[in-house]
């Protein structure tokens, strides 16, 4: 289901910032984000309409300043794109609910496909996972 809304209703529900990044393919400077440093179990939703993008299992630290995955929540969860701005070439990485703009994907990563979904955190919400639902999670994977 793609949530369409007009810039001007985005424009109210989402801070500048994330306005900037999500609606704008903006980036957030390196190491700036609030959940760069981020540890806690969880998961990692859209800022703009809430879908389910990101899971802390795939989170990694890369050391690039942007929160890192291995990984989306499911393959449904993001769209790419090829992004051929600034004189790079580069995939873009968009939600596939709202096509806000979350960062890029590289293929330079630790996983098992060797991908880098380097992120905005801007572009995130996150749910912390309580201790009883982490231990669910564990066992049904």
């Amino acid at each position: 289901m793609a949530d369409k809304r007009s810039d001007a209703e985005w424009q109210a529900r989402l801070t500048p910032e994330q306005f900037r990044i999500l609606r704008q393919a903006g980036t957030e400077p390196p190491g700036s984000g609030a959940l760069l440093h981020n540890k806690e179990k969880g998961r990692y939703r859209c800022a703009a309409c809430g879908a389910d993008l990101f899971d802390s299992a795939t989170k990694y630290d890369s050391g690039s300043g942007w929160p890192s995955f291995t990984a989306p929540a499911s393959e449904a969860a993001v769209e790419e794109k090829q992004d051929h701005s600034h004189g790079m070439e580069r995939t873009e990485v968009r939600c596939a609910r709202c096509e806000g703009h979350l960062g890029h994907v590289f293929p330079d990563g630790p996983g098992p496909d060797g991908l880098r979904y380097c992120i905005n955190s801007a572009s995130l919400a996150f749910d912390a996972r309580q201790d009883d639902e982490a231990a669910k999670d564990n066992d049904q994977r």
